[in-house]
């Protein structure tokens, strides 16, 4: 094997085009091969937003500790128990409208990341906080060619106002770089992945490979080459799995641009924008994998719905308003209706979850080098409650979360100590968040 190292920066260059590489051998030392350890294993850190709250008979676990069961609702991640942290007892106080009236679904979104309480506003004056996420890329952004990524299944509009007077801005965006600055979030899974490769849309290179279908890989192909020449065989077969990766995104992307959902109207449809739930929410998850794999990023957020969002399920035969059926008012029906859309929900996080323990990083995964957090700041979505929130904690963050347990917490403990916990392993300089008092035990 040579001696020579790359960088972890490495991008593979070509016309219009930067594809960033997973961790190689070839960019550690020697010593690090003959220890069988590679060093370089940045922290990710992922957000997971679903909207509306869920069914929490079928979603907690039993059991404590290590000895827990999985609800019906999390029926999906059993083949992950040794991967994720339940929690229950944690609470977000400034989802509550503490003397601000009704509108808990927009306050739901605006405080989940934040733990500020947005100002009830529909006008230009909104405010909240700076949310986790970008309170981390303040401190550790820079390391990475992008600060960080924000995705979302559904549009959007920051003016105006979407729930009982305040701003939609609070409804579709849980990421804040100020306390009066929303971060715009993708839903287009074409855009998101032409960002985080550096593809500029406008380039005539861009139309060019649009006419002939040509895959990213093509563009960096003379890179590509040069660098195969370089690596170990071991090497080899990861670039062989990540580029394979890469273009399976890539027809994904076409093929799902090309679908049409059965039985609805004629009627014009995005040419980028996913007709069917499922393949839209992977493909984004998949580019949170290529994201984190590439260290183009290690810090991302996903809105699997905008607040208060009324998305039907046909996959699962849901046909009503996702919104609409929360406020089921102990209707066994609508309640049933709703169980369905949670163990959706989670069986496409089970996905992602398997997407990323598939990808190796020396002698661990992407999964275990990660802290993929799912949940709301809304428990009960027809009681609009804001305690004993539904927060799960996947992977091991470097071994440094004690993984495989269901852990109850005092009620009314805040969902901000859980933030400082993940800000302190990734290295960010945070010492409070809304109402924190102090950092949660994860080990």
């Amino acid at each position: 094997m040579s001696s020579r190292t790359i960088n972890r920066r490495t991008v593979l260059r070509g016309i219009g085009s930067g594809l960033g590489l997973p961790l190689l051998e070839l960019m550690q030392s020697p010593s690090a091969f003959a220890s069988n350890r590679l060093p370089d294993r940045p922290l990710r850190t992922a957000f997971v937003f679903v909207p509306n709250g869920v069914i929490l008979d079928a979603w907690r676990p039993t059991g404590e500790g290590r000895h827990f069961q999985f609800g019906a609702t999390m029926e999906s991640l059993k083949d992950f128990h040794d991967d994720v942290t339940i929690f229950t007892g944690l609470a977000q106080h400034h989802a509550r409208s503490n003397g601000d009236g009704p509108g808990d679904h927009a306050r739901n979104a605006g405080a989940f990341l934040t733990g500020a309480q947005p100002r009830k506003t529909s006008g230009a004056n909104i405010r909240v906080g700076q949310s986790i996420d970008q309170a981390m890329v303040a401190s550790i952004g820079s390391a990475t060619r992008l600060p960080s990524l924000e995705l979302g299944i559904e549009r959007g509009r920051n003016a105006g106002s979407c729930d009982s007077g305040y701003s939609c801005a609070y409804s579709n965006s849980i990421s804040w770089k100020t306390a009066s600055t929303p971060m715009a979030k993708e839903v287009h899974p074409r855009l998101a992945f032409n960002r985080l490769f550096g593809i500029r849309d406008n380039s005539a290179e861009q139309k060019l490979r649009d006419i002939t279908r040509s895959s990213v890989l093509d563009f960096v192909s003379d890179d590509a080459r040069r660098l195969l020449k370089k690596v170990s065989d071991r090497d080899r077969a990861k670039l062989d799995e990540y580029f394979t990766s890469v273009r399976e995104v890539e027809k994904s992307i076409e093929r799902a641009a090309e679908f049409v959902p059965p039985d609805v109207p004629e009627m014009e449809l995005p040419e980028d924008l996913p007709g069917e739930y499922q393949a839209h929410a992977r493909l984004m998850y998949e580019i949170q994998v290529l994201a984190f794999q590439t260290d183009s990023t290690r810090i991302s957020s996903f809105m699997l719905g905008n607040a208060g969002s009324n998305h039907t399920f046909p996959d699962v035969d849901v046909r009503d308003g996702h919104h609409s059926l929360s406020h089921h008012q102990d209707d066994a029906e609508k309640i049933e209706l709703i169980r369905r859309v949670d163990r959706y929900h989670m069986e496409q996080f089970a996905w992602f979850l398997g997407r990323m323990r598939s990808v190796t990083e020396g002698d661990g995964t992407l999964l275990d080098n990660s802290m993929i957090l799912y949940g709301s700041a809304i428990s009960d979505g027809n009681r609009h409650n804001h305690d004993d929130l539904p927060i799960i904690l996947a992977g091991k963050a470097g071994g440094t979360i004690d993984t495989g347990r269901h852990v109850k917490f005092d009620s009314e403990t805040p969902l901000n100590n859980l933030f400082l916990a993940i800000s302190d392993r990734m290295g960010a300089d945070l010492t409070e968040l809304g109402d924190s008092t102090g950092v949660l035990p994860l080990s």
